[in-house]
């Protein structure tokens, strides 16, 4: 069966003249940048009646796009009735505490049993394609292992303004930690580009090739002696692994990180420094995921444009590790 597509004129005003390409259709047409920069790269983007072989092509006024958008396919993953914790949800938006364990989107090694697969089942047909067939509705991500607020877009209107804040930064995201020492000063700001770390796929790095901005403002909550600290994050960016790896590079890993973590032996004795009995430290030692939950999210509702927040409390594991220190 062939697939239907839409063609979408749009002419360049004075306003846009000598921006970039992807940046002006972004704002003139109703798709997100990365998806217009997936129809360039796809040959799919004409400039006055030319194939447009760079998203960063510098535009004039006059100047007339064409744009060649096929219908967008069935998504792969298929609905699953896997329960979810639902804090809000409309026509437009959702808001989500993930549980511990819950990968957000198919992946190689788990095509199926993740967060979308579950929002497929409860939301049927009614998410944003912008994100693309493995990713409907998701506007930002967490780690499988991080718990907390996540949230999730209803219709492309929805994903478009909510990316907007996401990219401008008012859209406002607060985690808690538990991290290995006590950092000093008590409050500060981590600013330490991130990239993919040179030698490691799996793992990003403030010492990289290609690093992006990334800043993590942090503040201490509560200190468990020279041991270990319940410290808050705001994003004010959002890299991949951002707080794991700026909290790795303050020389403060995150309990629990088997990625980013703390050797054993530093935590261990840190924790007999201060007095720990033995089997308190092997609990601690034992927590099978990095101490990380995303406590707090505030954003502008994409429709009302009503000033939305929300606020869960940490899940059992975390907060047991915290009545053992």
């Amino acid at each position: 069966m062939e697939s239907k597509e839409t063609n979408l004129r749009i002419e360049v005003s004075v306003d846009y003249h000598g921006q970039r390409a992807d940046k002006v259709l972004s704002a003139l047409c109703d798709l997100s940048r990365s998806r217009l920069q997936s129809l360039i790269k796809e040959g799919a983007v004409l400039l006055n009646d030319k194939i447009l072989k760079s998203a960063s092509f510098k535009v004039s006024e006059g100047d007339v796009f064409l744009l060649h958008i096929p219908e967008p396919i069935k998504a792969e993953p298929s609905p699953e009735n896997i329960p979810l914790d639902i804090v809000y949800e409309d026509e437009d938006m959702l808001v989500v505490n993930k549980q511990v364990g819950l990968v957000v989107h198919p992946g190689a090694g788990n095509w199926s049993g993740t967060m979308v697969n579950a929002l497929l089942y409860h939301c049927g047909s009614s998410l944003s394609g912008i994100g693309g067939v493995i990713r409907p509705g998701i506007v930002h991500r967490l780690d499988k292992d991080t718990s907390g607020l996540i949230l999730v877009a209803k219709n492309d209107s929805a994903h478009q303004a909510l990316s907007a804040q996401l990219a401008d930064r008012s859209l406002s995201r607060v985690y808690h930690a538990l991290i290995t020492g006590v950092p000093m000063p008590f409050k500060g700001v981590v600013d330490r580009p991130i990239g993919r770390h040179r030698h490691s796929r799996l793992k990003m790095s403030v010492v990289s090739a290609a690093p992006r901005d990334a800043r993590t403002h942090y503040k201490v909550i509560q200190s468990f002696g020279e041991a270990c600290s319940l410290v808050e994050c705001r994003l004010e960016t959002g890299r991949t692994h951002q707080i794991r790896v700026h909290m790795e590079a303050l020389k403060h890993p995150l309990v629990g990180d088997h990625l980013y973590g703390p050797q054993p032996t530093l935590l261990k004795s840190k924790l007999k420094k201060e007095k720990y009995d033995e089997e308190i430290i092997e609990e601690i030692l034992n927590f099978p995921r990095q101490a990380l939950h995303a406590r707090e999210l505030k954003c502008v509702h994409p429709r009302t444009e009503k000033q939305l927040s929300f606020i869960v409390q940490m899940p059992d594991d975390f907060s047991n590790l915290l009545k053992l220190l």
